[in-house]
């Protein structure tokens, strides 16, 4: 491992020479390229990486550094055949990283786990749909199965999926929004009346202040430091909330600015850059509230002014509920409250509050920073309150924006992937399917790992993703899995989740975003939704040797049709035309009327969204001034009473060179760290504190009131500037960490941003797999989680 500082800027060439690294480590340079022109454009395909959106802007690159990195990876032409299985079982697969698997290349054909050989055995098509339908029909009640979605599948797929699960007879969705902006959608649902951000992309070229919360662009969706570089030129002020400082952050290169490739020179971001404790976020808007507040108290008193007022006492009274018991609370909340679990200082609270209150239109933005902790949803609620004391929702340059991970995770939840639907949508399914949906809430992510380690749940489908490695508490989460009479994934290239496999286990190769998808009426596009509401066309370019893979469509058609035969609809006529499967959706979701029509529009639609037209969802027709009380302390007295070591708060994240979970290599180029993942970041102060050295080896262990032991073995420190007392670590290796029930309120949503853990130096100097045992002689169940 090599540590060096890195000073420059984000973006520039840095990003140039990576883009240029990946593209001579693929199979066809020259391919690939026009592959990247295409991305991202009319009559091209939708970015496989993350949900930011494009204004209508002809002539530039739509594709950033890590976006041509997923490309890439996509786009190989390496094969994982009959051969690959025969040569490898899953026991010696099962040894090796993420980064070794997803290499070896795409999946090619569908393969059955044979467990008397321990390898996987090619299988035709209709042997596989005849496995599943068997298994499916063979349960006792419908919600023994389990039915995952990763954000990456298509709106087409999505509806398909959840048509066919729901005529089965379940809402067993667990889905990754489970494990990402869960909180978001609960939190703004509740408040505004709708689980989606209220911006568009066009209102960041109006706005004045923009508050970025707990999130990395530069690495997690780099697209948006393209925005915020024309914001901030134009004079928008820019503060961001953030632990751990992030140079996309800080200072940008706009690869397509011939100024600032010349000259060498950067846009600076963040006017002001603030670093709180983790999950100090909800107090530092706390916070900035109470400033106001008290500004506002004394303009109220002082009758010589004109304006008596610092709030929208005008927007308050027509569109808001719950401010005087709010307020309140806020007054009552004390200062050494606030600054201690915020980790700020009074001054640089008010040095916020004064570009929010000087700001005419403002933008609040969050990540996972903001949506993977206990009091997530009260956070963004808080949030929320801020915007709608000051009226900066539903007018130009201003609102909530909630940054979406996968590209189209929020289209999955729009089309009906989601454990608690709505009374409406499922109205809607009944009426133009001519059946009854369930009604009953299904089973979240963490509840489907319950459900299998328990056996209650006997089948799990993966509509993409990776599972074992996106989810929390590692082991149970394999042990979940191996439980399971069936498990199906249905995947472009191999993961960890695959050597995981149940008593029968089928893997079904998959078509990905970038390839040319060829059905029985021609070539066919898909769907997604960006961030901002925004539903536009994807078409695959890419043709390669994909014979005996299919598109997703055709392979939930496939599933369904051998599962339930032609009801309620002819599954396969459908997946040869995916404008039917529109048709539908028209039918279903009136936002969508006309659908097929509508996407010949260059850029594709908007959905609207009904907060910013002012029209509020909720029971009393009014947003929701919500009264949250801080969280006593971010790690609870019940957790710090197990142990006498000193106890810090460990966040999991991405390096740049990775995405989600696929790891395309080991440059964490703008954090300065080279060719290591097992890595803990911590404060120099905090190294020294416990003796310790940079580079040394250490155990992690985390604290939670089960009597489970969960340790990692053998991270190096690396010292880094970091608040003192909050340490960060990548995912999925730190997974191992998150016990299952630490989790969000009313979210369920993994805590992995709030994970309190002790340190020590290493026992051993060698490097094991992480590990999580079973305490006092208890079994790995949910009754001990």
């Amino acid at each position: 491992m090599t540590v060096k500082k890195y000073t420059g800027h984000a973006g520039g060439w840095g990003a140039l020479k990576s883009t240029a690294t990946h593209l001579l480590k693929s199979d066809n340079i020259a391919k690939n390229i026009k592959n990247l022109l295409k991305t991202n454009q009319d009559h091209g395909f939708d970015c496989p990486g993350c949900a930011w959106g494009e204004k209508d802007e002809p002539g530039r690159f739509r594709f950033c550094e890590n976006g041509a990195k997923a490309v890439n990876w996509e786009a190989t032409s390496r094969r994982v055949d009959r051969t690959f299985f025969k040569e490898h079982s899953v026991s010696w697969l099962r040894k090796q990283t993420g980064y070794f698997l997803e290499y070896q290349g795409r999946l090619a054909e569908p393969v059955i786990y044979n467990a008397e050989t321990d390898h996987y055995d090619a299988i035709s098509w209709d042997d596989a749909f005849s496995v599943i339908a068997k298994h499916l029909n063979e349960l006792e009640d419908p919600n023994q199965a389990e039915f995952y979605t990763s954000g990456r599948a298509s709106n087409e797929a999505a509806f398909l999926y959840q048509l066919f699960v729901r005529k089965f007879g379940t809402n067993n969705f667990p889905d990754c929004s489970n494990m990402c902006h869960e909180a978001s959608g609960v939190a703004l649902k509740e408040s505004i009346g709708i689980g989606k951000g209220t911006v568009r992309i066009e209102d960041f070229e109006h706005a004045d202040g923009i508050f970025v919360f707990g999130q990395n662009p530069g690495t997690n969706h780099p697209r948006m430091l393209d925005t915020l570089s024309h914001a901030s030129r134009r004079g928008a002020k820019i503060v961001t909330f953030n632990p751990l400082k992030e140079r996309g952050l800080e200072r940008f290169a706009n690869p397509q600015s011939a100024v600032e490739m010349i000259s060498g020179g950067a846009t600076t971001i963040s006017h002001h850059y603030f670093t709180p404790n983790l999950g100090g976020d909800m107090a530092c808007v706390r916070g900035m509230v109470k400033v106001l507040l008290e500004r506002h108290n004394l303009a109220q008193k002082n009758t010589n002014k004109a304006q008596q007022s610092v709030f929208d006492l005008d927007f308050i009274q027509a569109h808001t509920q719950g401010l005087d018991e709010y307020l309140q609370l806020v007054a009552d909340t004390s200062w050494q409250h606030i600054i201690e679990q915020s980790g700020l200082t009074l001054e640089q609270i008010t040095q916020a509050t004064d570009v929010y209150q000087q700001s005419k239109n403002v933008i609040i933005t969050w990540a996972m920073g903001i949506t993977q902790h206990k009091h997530s949803v009260a956070t963004i609620q808080e949030i929320t309150n801020l915007q709608l004391l000051f009226g900066q929702i539903g007018k130009p340059g201003a609102g909530l924006c909630p940054v979406r991970g996968h590209s189209n995770v929020q289209g999955d939840r729009t089309m009906g992937i989601n454990e608690k639907p709505d009374d409406k949508f499922l109205d809607n399914l009944a009426k133009v399917f001519s059946f009854t949906p369930p009604k009953e809430s299904g089973h979240n992510v963490v509840e489907a790992i319950e459900a299998m380690l328990s056996g209650k749940s006997k089948v799990f489908i993966a509509l993409g993703g990776n599972f074992v490695s996106a989810t929390p508490d590692t082991t149970f989460t394999e042990q979940a899995l191996t439980n399971c009479k069936l498990t199906v994934n249905i995947a472009t290239k191999l993961n960890q989740t695959h050597l995981y496999p149940g008593k029968t286990s089928l893997i079904l190769p998959c078509l990905g975003r970038t390839d040319i998808d060829l059905q029985g009426s021609g070539e066919q596009s898909v769907t997604v939704e960006d961030s901002f509401s925004m539903v536009h066309k994807s078409k695959g370019v890419v043709g390669s040797n994909t014979e005996n893979m299919r598109s997703e469509p055709a392979i939930i058609a496939g599933i369904a049709h051998a599962t339930l035969g032609n009801t309620p609809v002819e599954w396969l006529r459908l997946a040869s035309n995916y404008d039917l499967i529109r048709n539908y959706i028209a039918q279903t979701l009136p936002e969508f009327s006309k659908m097929n029509e509508r996407l010949a529009h260059p850029g594709g639609f908007y959905l609207g969204n009904s907060a910013a037209e002012l029209s509020w969802n909720t029971d009393s027709q009014k947003a929701q001034i919500s009264s949250n009380p801080l969280p006593e302390d971010i790690i609870p007295a019940s957790i710090r009473a197990l142990s006498n070591n000193r106890i810090f708060l460990l966040q999991t994240l991405r390096s740049h060179d990775q995405y989600n979970t696929t790891v395309y290599g080991f440059e964490d180029r703008y954090r300065g760290i080279s060719g290591e993942r097992n890595i803990i970041l911590m404060n120099p102060s905090d190294i020294s504190d416990l003796a310790l050295a940079n580079e040394d080896l250490v155990d992690v262990e985390s604290l939670w009131t089960d009597d489970i032991e969960r340790k990692i073995y053998g991270f190096k420190l690396v010292s880094y500037d970091i608040p003192k007392g909050n340490i960060a670590a990548y995912f999925p290796e730190a997974n191992p960490l998150v016990a299952l029930q630490n989790k969000g309120d009313r979210s369920d949503t993994p805590a992995s941003k709030s994970i309190a853990v002790i340190i020590k130096k290493a026992e051993q100097s060698n490097r094991i797999i992480t590990t999580a045992l079973p305490l006092n002689g208890k079994n790995l169940s949910p009754n001990n989680i």
